[in-house]
């Protein structure tokens, strides 16, 4: 009995230990995923507190995070010295115009490459996508001699005929059709849909977390191009939210409490598309993980 009381005991007292270990693991863990969430957020709660001071408190040392007098005279200021809501619009139409169109370009060619069968679609697919590993400023000259031929430069269709296009996005929806039943489609075929009514009727509607992912990373990236509508667009009324911010840097100087309130006013839409479409977002990158 002696024995057993004392296996007994020894068992949990490893038991315990190794209770310990693995909350002592769980809590450093989060302890780190804090610590590089709060490095991300910082400089955003930097700007949001500089946009609300004087110009002369933003770089006072040590930094006060909630300025004794609030400053909302700033976003006045942004919002009635430069035409910063042409700028707001002109960002939005250029995002939301690409960004449809890319969903639909996108789409078709992932499907295209992963349920429809025609020679060397494997090869046409790897050199399709082996075009991201070339950056944009090695076919910007190009792209802008092109544009300028047929008359499209100083407008917004440059950007958003550039931004309709994407390899990535279409490794993106191929990938995830390639998970969706073959024999779903052949039934459907079987019944007399076309192609494009596969597309549309089955396709689409099965990808959600797909068209949520793309409909983020795209906006984003529309939204904050500043190197495309600075070689595009030279009418001041045409300018998007990247350029017109830099009606706030002059040659001596900077306004930095001004910048910081157009920064904040300019990030909301992509925090707004983000919440709209985290819930699919979230399950598309868990569903990456899950094979078979």
């Amino acid at each position: 009995m002696d024995y057993v009381t004392e296996k007994n005991a020894v068992i949990e007292k490893n038991v315990k230990k190794s209770r310990l270990k693995f909350n002592m693991n769980k809590v450093t863990r989060y302890l780190i995923i804090v610590g590089l969430s709060a490095i991300c957020v910082l400089p955003f709660l930097w700007m949001l507190s500089a946009s609300l001071k004087a110009e002369s408190e933003i770089f006072g040392f040590p930094i006060q995070w909630i300025p004794e007098v609030f400053y909302w005279s700033n976003y006045v200021e942004v919002w009635t010295r430069v035409p910063f809501h042409v700028f707001y619009l002109n960002s939005f139409k250029i995002a939301l115009i690409s960004t449809v169109l890319l969903l639909f370009t996108s789409s078709l060619g992932g499907y295209a490459f992963a349920k429809i069968k025609f020679p060397e679609r494997d090869k046409i697919f790897f050199l399709y996508v082996a075009t991201m590993m070339v950056p944009f400023q090695v076919m910007m000259i190009p792209q802008y001699m092109l544009m300028s031929k047929i008359g499209l430069v100083d407008s917004h269709w440059p950007i958003i005929i550039i931004n309709s296009f994407s390899a990535f996005g279409v490794f993106l929806f191929r990938q995830f059709f390639v998970s969706i039943p073959d024999e779903l489609l052949e039934a459907a075929r079987i019944d007399g849909l076309s192609e494009f009514g596969i597309y549309f009727r089955i396709i689409l509607p099965l990808s959600k977390p797909a068209i949520a992912t793309l409909i983020i990373f795209q906006f984003m990236h529309a939204w904050n191009d500043f190197l495309a509508p600075l070689i595009y667009i030279t009418s001041e009324e045409l300018y998007t939210l990247t350029l017109g911010m830099q009606f706030f840097v002059y040659e001596f100087d900077t306004e930095y409490s001004l910048l910081m309130a157009a920064a904040v006013s300019a990030i909301i839409p992509t925090i707004i598309v983000y919440f709209l479409a985290q819930e699919q977002f979230i399950k598309g990158v868990s569903n990456t993980g899950v094979k078979g």
